[in-house]
């Protein structure tokens, strides 16, 4: 069995702010044992201002947000889901939210692009959220290797859309990840419905890390983070706040699970990327 957390922070208003309470976070979480550890979505830069220049910074791994990343993943000898990170495309204005996954040496050992972007209107006190004002949309699903399992890429919004979690587990996921900075309003109404549902409907773990900002004046996230197991029952979660939750992998009860109810067997359609 292996230890994974999901952390969840609060917004600090600041890059050097939001980094301190990662760090504190992080060390937490080592110290409990956890070995794979999950950041929320905008982990770094939440409330911070001049994307373009955010984004030029964190081209490469020299950025200040992926080079905290690697310190934190070799420091303390574990593997970091960094939520996602701005970065600049050559080719278009707009940043890429990319998501790093670093292993213990501290080495970035794959990166998803967030592929649905947030355009919604929200009964909260922002209303209007529109993502693709600022980000491009990403194209590719990402499955990775790591000594805990076979680890599903994903990002916020993401989670609604079914179709990308069965892509993810036909090809092999053991364990779907959800960095998120889900609002207040839409988290409280689906943020752990949709969790339990795409743990349950694909038999894989799922570890959602949520930004806890459930009061803030401008843009109130949920909180919530959470742990799920492959038969939908919640291991562990929070409520609101920073914090760090914990539970643990099995990756032989998933495999009994699959065994005694073999879904992908069963399944008679496919999903097919269609061209937008």
């Amino acid at each position: 069995m292996s230890r994974v957390a999901a952390i969840q922070m609060t917004n600090q208003g600041s890059l050097q702010g939001n980094l301190q309470q990662a760090a504190t976070l992080i060390e937490q979480a080592a110290q409990q044992g956890a070995k794979l550890l999950v950041l929320p979505e905008y982990f770094a830069y939440q409330g911070c201002r001049d994307l373009p220049a955010i984004a030029r910074d964190e081209q490469d791994a020299s950025g200040p947000a992926r080079q905290f990343l690697a310190e934190q993943a070799k420091r303390h000898q574990v593997w970091i889901v960094g939520g996602t990170i701005p970065v600049a495309q050559s080719a278009d204005e707009r940043a890429a939210a990319m998501c790093f996954v670093l292993d213990a040496h501290g080495s970035e050992v794959t990166s998803y692009q967030k592929i649905h972007l947030f355009d919604v209107q929200v009964g909260d006190s922002q209303g209007r959220y529109c993502e693709s004002d600022d980000y491009r949309h990403g194209s590719e699903p990402v499955v990775v290797d790591s000594p805990f399992g076979k680890l599903g890429l994903t990002v916020c919004y993401d989670l609604r859309f079914p179709e990308l979690y069965r892509y993810l587990s036909a090809r092999g996921a053991d364990i779907l990840l959800v960095p998120s900075a889900f609002t207040a309003a839409t988290g409280e109404a689906h943020w752990q419905l949709l969790l339990r549902a795409r743990a349950v409907e694909n038999l894989c773990y799922v570890v959602g890390a949520n930004l806890g900002d459930r009061f803030h004046e401008k843009r109130p996230t949920w909180g919530g983070s959470a742990l799920v197991d492959p038969w939908g029952q919640v291991l562990a979660e929070l409520d609101a706040g920073p914090g760090v939750v914990t539970a643990d992998i099995d990756l032989a009860y998933l495999n009994k699970l699959r065994k005694n109810m073999p879904l992908h067997e069963h399944r008679r359609f496919d999903v097919v990327k269609t061209s937008s």
